[in-house]
């Protein structure tokens, strides 16, 4: 089964040109939804579409920028599409076809860059985290009470003369930080 999905962009295409281009290019059954934001992940009818497919099965849009924000976005769509043994068609984008030979080499080549600037970014940080280790810092964040202040909150918290709140408005911390505190 073709299926389709079209998203209303903020380019000004609307999505019944998009709804008449997908089933010009035979999508049964299409999916629409509306982008509010770039930043929003929650695409409720894209998890539905890609819950739908199986086996055979063609997901096609107008577009690229209507799949997906980003490479590592597009890429993890197009694994998923792929897990499922489903293909993926974009119709203004001819080399984004993934029942072509062609295509899944260029996929395979862009997962490749894609992966590559992963490393890229990973090897800095990975060297920061060892040197922050021979100084023996810690990662994350600053403790908000001291070695002392623990000590102390634990043995109020134990005492039970105490309520946890007014433990943790005499260090200024919440009632959830002093129940956490282990001995």
């Amino acid at each position: 089964m073709i299926y389709g999905y079209a998203q209303l962009s903020t380019d000004g295409q609307s999505v019944d040109s998009q709804m008449e281009q997908l089933r010009a290019a035979g999508a049964e059954k299409v999916y629409r939804e509306k982008r509010g934001s770039g930043a929003r992940a929650d695409r409720v009818q894209l998890r539905r579409v890609l819950a739908q497919l199986g086996k055979g099965d063609v997901l096609t849009v107008t577009r690229l920028e209507h799949l997906a924000r980003s490479t590592r976005d597009l890429l993890n769509t197009l694994a998923a599409i792929t897990d499922k043994g489903a293909g993926f068609r974009s119709l203004g984008d001819r080399w984004a076809d993934t029942t072509t030979a062609h295509a899944r080499l260029m996929f395979a080549v862009l997962g490749g860059l894609a992966e590559f600037d992963r490393a890229l970014i990973r090897a800095p940080m990975s060297e920061g985290w060892k040197r922050a280790k021979a100084r023996s810092l810690t990662p994350g964040r600053r403790p908000k009470l001291t070695e002392h202040q623990r000590r102390e909150a634990i043995k109020r918290r134990d005492d039970g003369v105490e309520t946890l709140a007014e433990i943790g408005r005499s260090y200024n911390v919440s009632v959830a930080t002093i129940s956490r505190l282990t001995a």
